[in-house]
C-alpha cells in the first residue's frame, strides 16, 4: 500500500503519537480506516479524476457534521452521528480531502479561549502553560503541529480568527452566507460562518474556493482585488494590547508602509461598542434559542450531559433577554454598522491586531469571562457588521516570560474577501520578499498568481486581456485596479494579430486582425461583470473591445481598434510586445525613453483636471 495520502496518513499517525495531545480530538479515526480511504483516494487521482486537495489531511470542529462521527459540540450526550457530512465537509472530501478525526472545541462554540471542554484544555501548540485560542481551539492546534494541513473551524465572535493567531497559522473568515452552515450546529445563526485553518494562505484559499459557493450569491460587481497601492485603515489607539504588543502592531503598520500600502489612523469605538452588544446587550439571546432548551433540560436533569459552567451561564442568562431588548439592540447594530462603513469609506480595508495578548491557563481559570472578552476586542464587530476577514501570523512578540505569536487581521468589506486575501498576501510574504509589493511593480503580488478563492466559489467574473496601457505598472492599469481586477499573469495571443503604434497620450497600441498576423505578449486581468461594463463605457476611441484568441485556443474579450486609425498608425508587430517596443524606442529628454514622458504628461494632465 503506497500512495502520497497513505504516507501523509502514516506520518500523521506517528506525529499524533508522538506530540501526545490527546486534548486536541473528540473523536479520531481508526487506522485502518483511514488507510482504507487513503488508498481510494490515491486511486481515483492516479485514475486522472480531479482532486485538487488529494493528499491533504482534513480535521474537523466538532460542531461540524461527519458522516458517522457523533456531533458532541463538546457536550457529552448532546448530538448524534449523522448519516452525512455537512455540506463544507463533503465539498472538501469530494475533491479528494481526507478527514483524519474531529477535534475538540469550547463547548457550543461558546469561548474564545479554547478551555472549556469536559474533553479537556486544549493548550497551545508550543508553550503548553498558555490557552490555544477557541473555540476553534482543537481545529487550529491540529494544523499548527502539521497533524493536518487543513482544519474546518467556525466563527461566531473570533472563533476562526483568534486561535490562529495564538498558534501562528492562516484562518480564513468568509463573508457570512457564502459557506454553507447545512450540517453545522448553530452558536448564533444570524452570525455564524465555517472558517478554514492552514500553515500558509495558498492553501487556506485553495480549500476555502472549493468549500464556497452554492449559497449566497456573489454581486455582479464583486471584487477581487486590491489596487497596487491599496489604502487600508488601522486603529488610532489600541485598547486591551500590552505595551510591546502595541509596539508589535505599529512596527507592522509600517512594514505594510514600506511595501507601497498606504496606512491611515480611524477611530474605531463604534466597532467596539457593536462587539460589546453580542454579549453584553440583547443579542446574545441568540445564543439560548440555539441550544438553551437542551441545556434547560440538563439542568432540570432530564438529560445526563456534562455541561461546562461558564457556558451554561452564559447560555441560561442569554434565555431571560427580553424580546424588545433584541429587537432595540438589533436597531442600535444597524445604526452603528452605518457609521463603521462611513467611516471606512475610500478605505480598501482595516487592519487590527488579531488577538490583543496571550494569556496563561491560570489567568483564564482567575477570571474566565474577564479575560474572553478582552480576547475579543478585534473580532467580535466582524461577524455582526457581516464583514470578511483574513487572520495571517505577522511575527512574534517577546512577553514578560516568552515569545507569543503576533498576528494581524486584514478585514474587508462584504463580499470583498478576495480584497482582504490579496492585502494579507503582502502580510504573509512582506518580511522575506518586500520587492513583490513595490508599489506599481509590474511583477506585483506574486510571480505565479493563484486566482481569487471567491471566483473558485461562483463569483462571476470575466477575462480581459491587454497588450498596452493597462498591463500591470503601465499608466492606464489603475482603471482597472480601482474596479477590484486581479491580475492573472501574463499570456500570448494567437498568431492572426498585428500591432500598431496609435498617436494617443498616453501611447497606447492597437491591435488588428490579420491573416499575416504574429502572437503578441499581453497580460490577462480578472474583472467583474459590471466592472467590464463600466470600463467599456468610459472607452476612449479609437479603442474597442471584442473576443481575442490566445495561443492555448481559449478566448477572452481583448482590445483592438478601429480600421481607420489602425491604417494610418505605425505596424509594430516585429516587436511582438509592447513594452519591449517602450524600451528599445528612441529616448526622449534626459535619455528616458518616449513613453516615460508621455506618462508624465498624462499625470500632469489629469492634476490639471483633464480627462
Amino acid at each position: 500500500m503506497s500512495g502520497r495520502t497513505v504516507e501523509r496518513v502514516l506520518s500523521a499517525l506517528e506525529a499524533i503519537d508522538a506530540v501526545h495531545r490527546p486534548e486536541i480530538w473528540i473523536h479520531l479515526r481508526g487506522r485502518e480506516e483511514l488507510l482504507a480511504e487513503a488508498a481510494r483516494i490515491d486511486a481515483a487521482a492516479a485514475a486522472g479524476e480531479d482532486l485538487p486537495l488529494a493528499g491533504l489531511l482534513l480535521a474537523v470542529k466538532n460542531n461540524v457534521d461527519v458522516a458517522g462521527v457523533i456531533t458532541t459540540a463538546a457536550c457529552p450526550g448532546f448530538g448524534e452521528a449523522p448519516a452525512r457530512d455537512a455540506v463544507p465537509v463533503a465539498r472538501l472530501r469530494a475533491a479528494g480531502a481526507l478527514v483524519l478525526g474531529a477535534t475538540n472545541l469550547d463547548q457550543f462554540a461558546t469561548g474564545l479561549v479554547g478551555t472549556r471542554s469536559p474533553y479537556g484544555i486544549v493548550r497551545d501548540s508550543r508553550r503548553p502553560d498558555r490557552i490555544s485560542g477557541g473555540s476553534s481551539s482543537g481545529s487550529a492546534v491540529a494544523v499548527a503541529l502539521g497533524l493536518v494541513d487543513l482544519a474546518i473551524g467556525t466563527d461566531t465572535a473570533g472563533s476562526g480568527r483568534i486561535p490562529a493567531a495564538l498558534q501562528g497559522i492562516v484562518g480564513i473568515k468568509p463573508t457570512l452566507g457564502v459557506v454553507s452552515t447545512d450540517g453545522v450546529v448553530p452558536a448564533c445563526r444570524s452570525w455564524d460562518t465555517a472558517t478554514i485553518f492552514a500553515r500558509d494562505l495558498a492553501t487556506a484559499e485553495l480549500a476555502m474556493g472549493i468549500m464556497a459557493g452554492e449559497c449566497r450569491s456573489w454581486p455582479a460587481d464583486v471584487k477581487l482585488a486590491a489596487p497596487a497601492t491599496p489604502r487600508v485603515a488601522y486603529p488610532a489607539t489600541l485598547p486591551a494590547l500590552p505595551d510591546a504588543w502595541a509596539l508589535e502592531f505599529e512596527a507592522q503598520i509600517e512594514r505594510l508602509r514600506s511595501t507601497g500600502v498606504v496606512a491611515e489612523a480611524i477611530e474605531l469605538d463604534v466597532f467596539l461598542e457593536a462587539a460589546r452588544l453580542l454579549y453584553d446587550g440583547g443579542l446574545v439571546a441568540e445564543r439560548y434559542a440555539a441550544v438553551g432548551n437542551f441545556v434547560d433540560t440538563v439542568q432540570a436533569g432530564g438529560v445526563s450531559a456534562t455541561l461546562d459552567p461558564t457556558v451554561a451561564g452564559i447560555i441560561t442568562a442569554a434565555g431571560k433577554v427580553p424580546a424588545h431588548q433584541y429587537v432595540a439592540d438589533s436597531a442600535a447594530l444597524e445604526r452603528l454598522r452605518a457609521e463603521a462603513m462611513r467611516r471606512l469609506a475610500g478605505f480598501d480595508a482595516l487592519i487590527v491586531p488579531t488577538a490583543p495578548f496571550h494569556p496563561t491557563l491560570a489567568e483564564v481559570a482567575a477570571d474566565p469571562v474577564g479575560v474572553n472578552s478582552r480576547m475579543g476586542t478585534y473580532t467580535n464587530f466582524c461577524n455582526l457588521f457581516d464583514l470578511s476577514a483574513v487572520a495571517v501570523p505577522a511575527g512574534t512578540v517577546r512577553d514578560t516570560d516568552g515569545i507569543s505569536q503576533f498576528g494581524l487581521t486584514v478585514v474587508g468589506r462584504t463580499f470583498q474577501d478576495g480584497v482582504a486575501a490579496d492585502i494579507a498576501r503582502r502580510i504573509e510574504l512582506t518580511p522575506e520578499h518586500p520587492e513583490l509589493f513595490a508599489a506599481g511593480a509590474a511583477g506585483a503580488r506574486t510571480a505565479a498568481p493563484m486566482v481569487p478563492w471567491p471566483v473558485a466559489a461562483g463569483a462571476g467574473v470575466v477575462p480581459l486581456v491587454v497588450v498596452g496601457a493597462h498591463r500591470k505598472g503601465q499608466p492606464l492599469a489603475a482603471e482597472l485596479e480601482r474596479r477590484g481586477a486581479f491580475w492573472d499573469g501574463q499570456v500570448v495571443t494567437a498568431s492572426r494579430y498585428r500591432m500598431v503604434a496609435l498617436e494617443t497620450m498616453p501611447p497606447k497600441p492597437g491591435v488588428v486582425r490579420s491573416e499575416q498576423g504574429t502572437g503578441l505578449v499581453a497580460e490577462r486581468w480578472l474583472l467583474s461583470e459590471s466592472a467590464l461594463g463600466s470600463f467599456l463605457a468610459d472607452l476612449p476611441e479609437p479603442m474597442l473591445l471584442g473576443s481575442i484568441t490566445l495561443d492555448d485556443g481559449s478566448t477572452a474579450v481583448g482590445f483592438a481598434c478601429d480600421a481607420v486609425a489602425a491604417a494610418s498608425a505605425r505596424d509594430i508587430s516585429e516587436y511582438g510586445d509592447w513594452i519591449k517596443y517602450l524600451e528599445e524606442s528612441t529616448a526622449g529628454p534626459g535619455n528616458q525613453p518616449l513613453w516615460r514622458e508621455a506618462g508624465r504628461a498624462l499625470l500632469t494632465g489629469l492634476s490639471r483636471g483633464q480627462r
